[in-house]
């Protein structure tokens, strides 16, 4: 089944940019899953910021939409999250999840989670 790894997470000042990855492992196939990048904030609930899937086009929170970029690399079973004028507010642990559809889910419920990444932005 599907297994989750994230990396590249850190320390970067505001207006900085940082790239996640999320690497895939398992009997599966990426390109039947949809992967969706989480943020989840000290004190705050998790938050929704991306989803791709190999049916339409990438989706995004207002909060991420232009800053940040997600894509796939199929040959290396691995998704990212590009994350471009950072500012704290976008400090938290950063997680991926896998679902089993072609599409990105309205509900952005996922199934397969990895174990999280910690972004600090701060000055």
């Amino acid at each position: 089944q599907l297994q989750l790894v994230e990396s590249g997470g850190g320390f970067v000042q505001p207006g900085g940019s940082l790239t996640l990855s999320c690497s895939a492992s398992g009997f599966f196939v990426l390109d039947q899953y949809a992967i969706g990048w989480f943020r989840q904030a000290p004190g705050k609930e998790r938050e929704a910021m991306s989803c791709i899937a190999m049916t339409g086009s990438p989706k995004y929170s207002d909060s991420v939409r232009g800053r940040f970029t997600t894509r796939r690399d199929t040959t290396k079973n691995t998704v990212y999250l590009e994350m471009n004028s950072l500012n704290p507010e976008d400090t938290g642990t950063y997680y991926c999840a896998g679902r089993h559809t072609s599409f990105c889910p309205r509900d952005f419920l996922f199934s397969r989670w990895g174990q999280g990444i910690q972004v600090t932005v701060s000055s």
